[in-house]
């Protein structure tokens, strides 16, 4: 007859070893973003920023625009070569 210690040594070990496996297990790779979103599109690939495009985003930020007018002046900043030709809109 086995006494409880020796069946509970023997479960423990039992144990052990089954669920070793579970945790060797690796996850499912990662979705691909070329697969298409739910309204059909495919998803854009960012593009790098130019320099004028980041000056002119540290300009707007200096002026504290922001919405409409930030984008505007981004745009014509952006045409004018990175210099702020344009005035900030009022």
């Amino acid at each position: 007859m086995m006494t409880i210690s020796k069946l509970a040594t023997a479960t423990a070990l039992a144990s052990l070893l089954l669920v070793g496996g579970a945790f060797a297990q690796t996850a499912a790779p990662a979705a691909k973003d070329a697969a298409p979103k739910a309204d059909g599109k495919m998803a854009k690939e960012a593009k790098p920023r130019t320099a004028e495009s980041l000056e002119c985003s540290k300009e707007a930020d200096a002026k504290g625009l922001h919405g409409k007018e930030r984008k505007k002046f981004r745009s014509e900043c952006k045409k004018a070569g990175g210099a702020a030709a344009a005035p900030a809109a009022k």
